[in-house]
């Protein structure tokens, strides 16, 4: 957004009530006094919110709601190529949010398309400077009023003159004032030059390689204190942190087909990372893992019986289900509602349950990227079960209220500079019909000959995948597999395949599992939405399908390098790999 001098500034905020922080400057109504908790920052936010509610409160229209959320934040990031830094970074920012409602919480500014008129964006001062923070703030706050003016104009013009809306609900809960100040800091980030040695170090297992068009090694940490105000009396301070290790490699089969192959890894703090030891075998995974799809044959569609890791039904459950249940899907003449009437209705198997639960920090022992104590609107986070027995029971609800669904079950979720909507946590699904790990690949073959079928697939590592919401488009999902394998039913050494995805609609494919493993695997990722890039886990047991179906990926046509890479020498023994 384009900004304007100084001057003009001020002189458009004195029109509409809201004079710019200064000694001199006298409001018409003298805010209430701010409760002194929490650091400079907190109370800094705290007294420039009542300022700018006392003011904008004698405008027209007024405010009814207003808020500030601040992170705090410091990163570091590391990457290397073959033992070489390609980047060495260390960043430390304030980003703020200020969200300004106008009208009612029945009918306000941000009324089905309009959710991002709320909303505007910035950078604050990393000084502890009161007044150069609340100068800030007061900036974002007078573009954030004139926005929200404007567009609930537009949308009592809209509300008057279009069809009745199917869902008639509130444009913003009620919710309960919290306060929850955590003094605590955040964990301290790593030494950056532990971060580089690590990413050196990890990335030089992938010298002796010499197939690989591209390998990469990234280190990411981050360490956050999330500050949040609002003008109902909402006060949180909570800190945060967590660290993500990337491990890529990329090989060209002979027919062009792009071929990658991602490992992550995350966790809280840098010491629960995998030791070096587990590092390298993963490397060594992942280039023996290249090698063979770089020989495997193209796959062809297909429509039979499955069986889907633990890891690959994780990803599935979260692309499939999980983006269907948040709440705001379920409203608004452009989202297709797959699941919005069928509350109190069978919509998986009878022996699977799936509850999202933001407050479960570890699962197995493994840390869950999900996890928080306060979602993006100070509303705490709770564990919500969305189906029970296979019966739908609720939504993954923001602020946003749906029908019958009026309050925040805290799952709004946004990353800094995006408007909140429901999202998810940790989605994890369970199961009553369950057999052995090791008896699934028989049930797999014994379905297979059952369908006459010459072969069944099993997916053992999916990499990510999408799904289509609005009804403007098929109600479709496509997943991205990337270890596929056909298990033959006449007793053939099983094949591995590439250049597959999974496709289908929800409400088809969902109720084509028949049982399920016992032991439960997690995915963590980060997921895109509207609402930004937010951390998520899921996790599931292995699953059994009687019927999915694929299709062939597209693909381009370079083939690979005529030239071969140059030849690697080792740093310690000065020996060619």
């Amino acid at each position: 957004m384009r900004f304007l001098p100084l001057q003009a500034f001020s002189c458009l905020l004195l029109i509409l009530g809201l004079s710019a922080p200064s000694q001199a400057a006298t409001p018409k109504r003298e805010p209430k006094p701010v409760v002194e908790t929490g650091g400079l920052l907190l109370r800094t936010m705290q007294r420039e919110l009542l300022r700018a509610q006392a003011e904008l409160g004698e405008t027209e229209p007024a405010p009814y709601f207003l808020s500030y959320s601040v992170d705090d934040s410091d990163s570091a990031i590391a990457a290397a190529t073959l033992g070489a830094l390609v980047n060495s970074n260390r960043l430390h920012r304030r980003a703020a949010d200020v969200i300004t409602r106008v009208g009612s919480q029945a009918l306000d500014n941000t009324h089905e398309e309009n959710r991002n008129s709320a909303i505007q964006s910035g950078a604050l001062s990393l000084k502890d400077d009161p007044d150069a923070i609340a100068r800030d703030l007061w900036r974002l706050t007078y573009r954030s009023y004139r926005q929200a003016a404007q567009t609930f104009l537009n949308v009592k013009t809209e509300n008057q003159v279009h069809a009745k809306e199917e869902d008639t609900s509130a444009d913003f809960s009620k919710e309960k004032a919290e306060t929850h100040i955590t003094e605590t800091a955040p964990p301290t980030l790593p030494e950056q030059q532990d971060l580089e040695k690590m990413a050196r170090l990890y990335s030089s297992y992938f010298r002796k390689y010499s197939g690989m068009i591209q390998s990469a090694v990234v280190l990411q940490a981050e360490s956050t204190s999330s500050h949040f105000v609002s003008s109902e009396g909402t006060r949180v301070v909570e800190p945060s942190s967590i660290v993500r290790l990337l491990i890529q490699g990329e090989i060209r089969a002979d027919d062009g087909m792009e071929l990658l192959r991602v490992e992550t890894f995350q966790a809280e703090t840098v010491d629960r990372l995998p030791k070096a030891a587990e590092i390298e075998a993963r490397v060594e995974k992942i280039a023996a893992d290249l090698q063979a799809l770089r020989a495997a044959p193209l796959a062809e569609p297909f429509d039979g019986p499955a069986l889907l890791s633990g890891r690959s039904a994780a990803v599935f459950f979260h692309e499939v289900l999980g983006h269907r249940l948040e709440g705001h899907r379920q409203r608004g003449e452009n989202e297709g509602q797959t699941f919005t009437k069928k509350v109190g209705q069978a919509v998986l198997p009878e022996f699977l349950s799936v509850v999202d639960d933001p407050t479960l920090r570890r699962l197995n022992g493994t840390d869950l990227g999900g996890f928080y104590r306060y979602d993006d609107e100070g509303v705490p986070a709770s564990r919500v079960e969305v189906i029970k027995d296979g019966i739908l029971k609720n939504f993954l609800m923001s602020r946003a209220p749906i029908k019958n669904f009026e309050t925040s079950n805290g799952h709004g979720r946004a990353q800094s500079g995006r408007m909140v909507t429901g999202r998810q946590g940790n989605l994890v699904v369970t199961s009553t019909r369950t057999s052995k790990d090791s008896e699934l690949r028989q049930k797999l073959l014994d379905e297979v000959k059952k369908q006459g079928k010459p072969y069944g697939l099993y997916f053992e590592d999916i990499q990510g995948g999408f799904t289509l919401t609005q009804r403007s488009m098929p109600q479709a999902f496509q997943v991205l597999p990337v270890m596929v394998w056909k298990v033959y039913a006449d007793g053939r050494s099983d094949e591995l395949v590439r250049g597959v995805d999974i496709v289908g609609t929800p409400l088809a494919a969902l109720n084509r599992i028949q049982l399920t493993g016992e032991k439960t695997d997690v995915f963590n990722g980060i997921c895109g939405a509207e609402s930004g890039s937010v951390p998520v886990s899921a996790a599931a047991p292995a699953m059994l399908f009687s019927e999915i179906e694929v299709q062939k990926r597209a693909h381009s046509l370079n083939r690979p390098p005529i030239l071969p890479p140059p030849t690697l020498t080792d740093a310690t023994t000065g020996g060619v790999q």
